[in-house]
C-alpha cells in the first residue's frame, strides 16, 4: 500500500467516524424517539438488568461495519472501503466506552472525568435523560456538546 493510499485511508476513516455522529445524532432524535421508541425506552427507565431492549441498536448499528469489512477485506480487497468500515468500528467503540461504561457505568470500572470535554458530554447526556418519554429530550448527539452544558448539577443516571 503506497503512502498515498495509507494517508486516504487514515482520511476516509476518520471522516467516516466525525459523519457517523450526524447519523447517530439522526438516528436517536427522529429513529429511537420515533418509530422504534417502544425499544429505545427501555433506555429512559431505571433498570439494573444487564441487558436491556435498546441494546437491540447496538446490533443494528454494527451492520455497516461488518458489510464494510466484508466488502473490503473479503469480496475483493479494498482499502478504502475497509478503511471506513474502520471509521464505523471505531465510532462504536468510542460509543461504547463513552455511552455504557463511563456515563451509565454499565460496566463497573472506576473511571475519574477530569476532561471538560468529557465533563460537558456526560452533563448534556444526563439533560437527555431528565425526560423519561420519547418527546421534549434534548442533547441527542455523543461527539459534541454546546457550552450550555458545561455546569450543570452533577448527578448519576441510572
Amino acid at each position: 500500500m503506497s503512502g498515498v493510499t495509507l494517508l486516504l485511508c487514515l482520511l476516509i476513516a476518520l471522516a467516516t467516524f466525525l459523519a457517523w455522529e450526524g447519523i447517530a445524532w439522526f438516528s436517536h432524535k427522529y429513529i429511537m424517539h420515533g418509530f422504534l421508541w417502544c425499544w429505545h425506552e427501555s433506555h429512559h427507565r431505571a433498570s439494573h438488568r444487564p441487558f436491556e431492549r435498546n441494546d437491540l441498536f447496538a446490533l443494528i448499528f454494527s451492520l455497516p461495519s461488518i458489510v464494510l469489512f466484508y466488502l473490503g477485506v473479503h469480496a475483493r480487497f479494498n482499502p478504502f472501503l475497509t478503511a471506513a468500515a474502520v471509521g464505523v468500528l471505531g465510532y462504536g467503540i468510542f460509543y461504547f466506552i463513552f455511552h455504557d461504561v463511563i456515563v451509565h457505568q454499565r460496566v463497573k470500572l472506576r473511571i475519574r472525568i477530569k476532561s471538560r470535554y468529557l465533563r460537558r458530554m456526560i452533563n448534556a447526556h444526563y439533560a437527555h435523560h431528565e425526560k423519561h418519554t420519547r418527546d421534549g429530550c434534548e442533547a441527542f448527539g455523543f461527539l459534541y456538546a454546546t457550552k450550555k452544558y458545561e455546569y450543570r448539577k452533577q448527578h448519576q443516571h441510572h
